[in-house]
């Protein structure tokens, strides 16, 4: 008779489900808010423990467990415009989790699961975290080109203009070095079509200088010009907002500038605004 120790149970699966969530939203290219990445491996890791408790174990039926990875990623990704490639890759991703476990159980002679299938060993803890990392390290790079997205993390912006405010998708682009010349902060280059709903009307992204002049006349100060370089662009120039308030996956950044670019900035469409890495 196996005897399971739940604490150690859950510890491991909490382990499992984040680095398959975490995994997986950054594959599909999805915004990884960490708190919804741990509450949905808390609920995949509750699951693994109530198979095990008296009378519950018709939770491990293959159609609850199917809905209990399903629920995960809706706890993780509910809402995202990738929930269904975030839904594919994680269960792809936890597939080869599992192959990877078979693989080191049939070398090592150790088994690192129980008769349903849920994670659980008595050995070095230590161990099993290093496998976990170790293919989550493998997934990301064999899946590299599914959640293409050029690179770096997606994050919610919510923007606050004097016309309203708006929530993006923006990358944090580590290859973005425009800056605030005033503050040397950061600036947010957001396509102007994804706040054509709270942008001012005299402010026009394919004019810059002209919308400049016409904030100007309309007695506002918001609107100023940035200078600008980028591949076959020698030296050009981007309208650009001084927001009220700029949250980065609701953490204050403060009054950041907003650059209008006048063309989409991802051509997938996954994202509407960059940030630099900062």
């Amino acid at each position: 008779m196996t005897v399971v120790y739940i604490d150690l149970l859950f510890l491991l699966n909490l382990t499992a489900n984040y680095v398959l969530l975490l995994a997986a939203g950054r594959m599909a290219g999805a915004v990884l808010a960490r708190w919804r990445i741990g509450l949905g491996a808390a609920l995949g890791a509750l699951y693994s423990t109530l198979i095990f408790l008296p009378g519950l174990g018709w939770l491990a039926a293959w159609p609850c467990r199917a809905a209990s990875g399903v629920l995960m990623v809706l706890a993780a990704y509910g809402g995202e415009r990738q929930l269904l490639r975030v839904t594919v890759l994680f269960f792809g991703a936890a597939a080869g989790l599992a192959g990877a476990v078979l693989a080191l159980e049939l070398l090592g002679g150790t088994p690192l699961t129980l008769e349903r299938g849920v994670y659980y060993s008595k050995v070095d803890l230590r161990l099993l975290l290093v496998l976990f990392a170790g293919c989550y390290f493998v997934l990301s790079l064999f899946f590299r080109r599914v959640g293409s997205r050029g690179g770096g993390e997606l994050v919610r912006v919510e923007l606050t203009l004097e016309s309203g405010g708006a929530a993006l998708t923006a990358l944090v682009d580590t290859g973005l070095s425009l800056r605030d010349p005033a503050t040397n902060r950061p600036v947010v280059v957001a396509f102007c079509g994804a706040l054509a709903g709270v942008l001012p009307a005299w402010a026009d992204a394919a004019r810059p200088i002209e919308s400049v002049e016409r904030c100007h006349a309309a007695g506002s100060r918001s609107a100023r010009l940035l200078p600008y370089r980028a591949v076959g662009v020698e030296c050009g120039m981007l309208l650009a907002l001084r927001a009220r308030q700029v949250r980065l996956n609701g953490r204050p950044q403060g009054g950041l500038l907003v650059a209008l670019s006048p063309t989409p900035v991802d051509d997938g469409g996954t994202y509407q605004a960059l940030i630099g890495g900062d």
